[in-house]
């Protein structure tokens, strides 16, 4: 992606980043549940995926040691990070809360 994308990409409002790569076992497990996500909370919170393989300087940048790891940005600053897989129950919960701490 590199960095200039995606600084763009997470630059406005609230965006969850997902570090992922296609090797990763919890990370296929995470893929659907963001796909629902992302459908649910469309127009409210932008989902951006990271390969790490490809983008290694933005993992490391972002001190990413294990995936999956999901970043919150809010206004292009990262604010909260998540490791490891997390249910769907969990991450709406999640990010309805977010709405509410960050959103407008």
């Amino acid at each position: 992606m590199g960095k200039k994308d995606f600084t763009t990409q997470v630059s406005d409002g609230l965006v969850l980043v997902d570090f992922y790569a296609d090797w990763c076992g919890p990370c296929k497990l995470l893929e659907p549940v963001l796909e629902k996500l992302t459908q649910e909370f469309s127009g409210k919170i932008k989902f951006v995926k990271v390969d790490v393989q490809q983008d290694q300087a933005l993992a490391k940048e972002y001190n990413v040691m294990s995936i999956p790891t999901m970043l919150l940005f809010v206004d292009g600053v990262a604010k909260e990070k998540i490791t490891g897989y997390r249910k769907l129950a969990d991450m709406r919960t999640y990010l309805t809360k977010k709405l509410t701490d960050y959103g407008d």
